[in-house]
This record gives C-alpha cells, structure tokens and sequence, in this order.
C-alpha cells in the first residue's frame, strides 16, 4: 500500500485522511454525515477505512480538542471476530483436519453436546448461524453487568450443553448465535491445543501483517486504545469474553483490519480465504440474503456486499466489500451505535438515503420537552440532553438518544426509529408522531418539561 498523509480541517473537528494517488475515496456526503453525527454528539469517533485491494485511504473524525484517532487507534471490532473464526474453520478444512459437517461434538469429546432427535449439530452449522443453538446461554451471571462474559468459563459452557434441549434440527433457520460461535472457537481451539488467542496469531494476524490486533492488549495497543461509549454517552468498560471469545473478543485498527479485508477480497479461488466467504446457506428474512462462514452476503441495488458487523458494550465496527473485489470498506467507532448505512452507502452510492444531522440550540430543543400520551398509562418522556439531541424513554422500556435531522425531526438509530413534532399554529410542539419498522404512532403532548437528561 502507497500512502502518504494530509490532515484537513472539517467544520467543528478534525479529518486525517491517509491517501494513496489512486486510492477510492469517502465522497463528500458521506463525510459530512459522520462529522455531523460526531459533532452533534451521537459519536465519539470514527474511522473509516477505504481500500480498491490495492491501495487505501483512511478518514478519522473527531471534535475539536477531543482525543484524536486514526489509523492505528485501537477499537474493540466486537462480532467481526466471528469472520476470524469463520477463517480459521476453513483453514482447518482446507489442511484435511476437520470437515464441514463434523460434529462439533467430536471436537469436545468431554462435553454433552445437544442434538435433535439424533441430528447432531455440524461445524457448518454453527459457522452458518444455523446451529439451534439461542442467542445466549441463559446460565450467564455476570459478577458485573458491564462486562457480561468475564466470568462465563469452560464450567459454565459445559453445564449449559449438557442441560440444553434442542427445539428444532440444526441447519435448518438462520438464528444469530453468540454461543454457537463462541462454542466453534473453543472447539477449534480445543483441537489445535492452542488457546483461541494463539490461533488467531499464528493463523491469520502474524501472516497477514496485522501486529495490532489481539485479544490481550500489548502496552502499545493499551496506550493507543479509545475510550468507549455506550448509546447513551455514558463510558463503558472493555469487554472480557473468556470461553467465548470467538464470537468477539478481538481489538484491532484500521490499518490492520484494511489487510484482512484486502486479504478477503483478493482471496485465490481454492484458498481457504475463499471458502470463508463463499455462500453456504440462505438466511431468513432477506430475500437473496446469504451467510458463509459468518460472512454475510446481501445484494444491495443488484450488486453482492459481503460484511459483517460488531457492536460491544462501548464500540461498533463494520467490514465489508463488494462481491467483484473492487471496493472494501472497514469503520470503527468508539460509540456503541450501528454504522451499516454509512458502509453499505460508501460500498454501493445511492444503497440508502444518508440524513446529515444538525445542532438545534438548548431553547429550541427545550420545545420538545415533556410527556407525550401514547396510550392511557403508557408515556413518551422526551428531556433535552445536555450533551445534544433528545433523550427519549417510553414507559418501561430503555432511553435511547435521537438527533435532529431537521427541525422537529429526529432519528433514534439505536432502535431504527424517528420522530417527527408537530406545532400548533401558535408555533408551539404538542403532539409528536413517531414511525419504526413501517409501525406509526401518534401522541398528544401532556405535560411540558424543562429538565436536562443528563
């Protein structure tokens, strides 16, 4: 990769690009979406990497005074683990050592690995989503909430398996699996005789190129690390994931991860970098949606992406490229919010229409402020926040954040939601109108509130 460096002033933070002569580039839209998105408050920082397989460009956004990050700042990738485990089962294949549908069971000889009516589950399987298996084992009982997977050993997985009924055959539905795939890092792992860590090191990051991307931070990695955040912009602690660390455990940077995707899309056809991201199975929902070994495939406007996405209790992460190798695509954000619509835009122009978000002033954001009746005995309690945007909480449900988008419209991208206030011809808001996966709803508002949320 040829590069060499140009830092460029942006508004009210700063943009370092690292670019190459013939590198793609981050059009202009999309650049002023995720400055608008830091500077509104709704992100602590982003990176975003930009690769054509051959030479790379890397954006970084942050506001004036904050910290600022770039290229090798170090962010927890969460979920797109999964593809390094994804890439460490096809390698295995491709050496002979094990098949796609072996039993995981055979890898665990002293664990009570469930089946269904004598169907086992399959190494497939589980790389596929497709395993039977939920979400979580429903045994998890973190000492501390912040950092679920810490105490949720060996001991743990072993009762869980050995207790778990399955309700339906593997491989036959699509259902996203932390346990599954924590379960196939252990089983490959277990097999090697090498911890998860070790294996991803001697298999994919030391031939790669990737010194930078670990599970255990080194003292450089820690000082380069990024503070996290959850949705809500409170700080949030760095995620252990013990037994489970397949299913994503790993802290990386942009400059590393821009070589593993440029790895996967310039792969060899026989390679095991191939397999990893051939389609395997259809996934339910998505028309024309597959997965491969964990790797998502989506037609977007006609044209294949493959990715993945990470969320962990501080950060989010997005890889992808398209499925003829000529663009690819690696974000990551120390805030715990979805970034796909910018990565799915940046892959293919025109996937999806992009909202540049706006600063309202404290007085106007102190318009919207109050209770808004959905239903008797169920409110909509909507506070300025102190950093920004919106704090919105329905009755018995979870606050989420929402940022303007114009004025009397805001987005809650947590939940994929917006909201849309309606004036009186007085000027003054009183009812609000808000809209989720095609689901509208209305509320009048009740009571006028003048507090910050936080």
């Amino acid at each position: 990769m040829k590069t060499h460096l140009a830092a460029l002033l942006a508004c009210a933070g700063t943009l370092l690009a690292e670019t190459a002569i013939a590198a793609p580039e981050l059009n202009a839209n999309l650049r002023a979406v995720l400055q608008s998105r830091v500077d509104s408050n709704e992100l602590a920082s982003v990176v975003v990497g930009l690769t054509d397989g051959r030479d790379s460009v890397t954006y970084a956004f942050f506001k004036a005074g904050a910290r600022a990050v770039d290229a090798q700042t170090i962010y927890e990738i969460g979920s797109v683990t999964k593809t390094f485990t994804g890439l460490l089962l096809a390698q295995a294949v491709k050496s002979g050592t094990v098949r796609l549908d072996q039993p995981v069971a055979q890898l665990l000889d002293d664990y009570v690995i469930p089946d269904y009516k004598g169907v086992p589950i399959t190494l497939l399987d589980l790389a596929t989503q497709t395993s039977g298996l939920p979400r979580m084992p429903d045994n998890i009982r973190p000492a501390q909430a912040d950092n679920p997977y810490a105490d949720y050993g060996q001991a743990e997985l072993k009762a869980y398996l050995a207790k778990h009924a399955m309700t339906r055959q593997p491989g036959t539905r699509y259902e996203y699996s932390n346990l599954g795939t924590g379960l196939l890092g252990h089983a490959l792992s277990r097999l090697a005789k090498k911890p998860y860590e070790a294996l991803i090191r001697d298999n994919i990051t030391i031939p790669l190129g990737m010194p930078s991307s670990a599970i255990t931070l080194t003292p450089s990695m820690r000082a380069a690390l990024v503070e996290g955040y959850m949705a809500m912009g409170d700080a949030a602690t760095n995620w252990d994931m013990n037994v489970l660390a397949g299913s994503g455990a790993l802290r990386s940077n942009a400059h590393d991860m821009i070589r593993y995707v440029n790895a996967m899309m310039s792969a060899p056809p026989d390679s095991a970098l191939a397999l990893a991201r051939r389609a395997q199975r259809p996934t339910d929902g998505i028309k024309g949606e597959h997965i491969g070994l964990f790797w998502h495939i989506s037609t977007v406007r006609e044209k294949p992406v493959i990715w993945h996405n990470g969320m962990t209790g501080g950060y989010s992460s997005f890889v992808g490229f398209t499925g003829d190798g000529k663009t690819g695509i690696v974000i990551l954000s120390n805030t715990a919010v979805s970034l796909d619509d910018v990565a799915m835009a940046a892959l293919v122009p025109g996937a999806e229409p992009e909202l540049r978000q706006i600063v309202l002033a404290p007085e106007v954001l102190a318009d919207y402020a109050g209770e808004y009746e959905l239903k008797p005995g169920v409110l909509l309690t909507v506070t300025p926040s102190a950093a920004g945007g919106l704090t919105m909480q329905v009755s018995g449900q979870n606050k989420v954040r929402a940022f303007a988008i114009a004025r009397d419209v805001f987005i809650a991208r947590s939940n994929r939601s917006t909201f849309s206030f309606k004036r009186t011809s007085a000027g003054s808001v009183d009812s609000v109108e808000g809209r989720q996966n095609g689901r509208v709803v209305s509320a009048k508002k009740r009571v006028p509130m003048t507090r910050t949320a936080d």
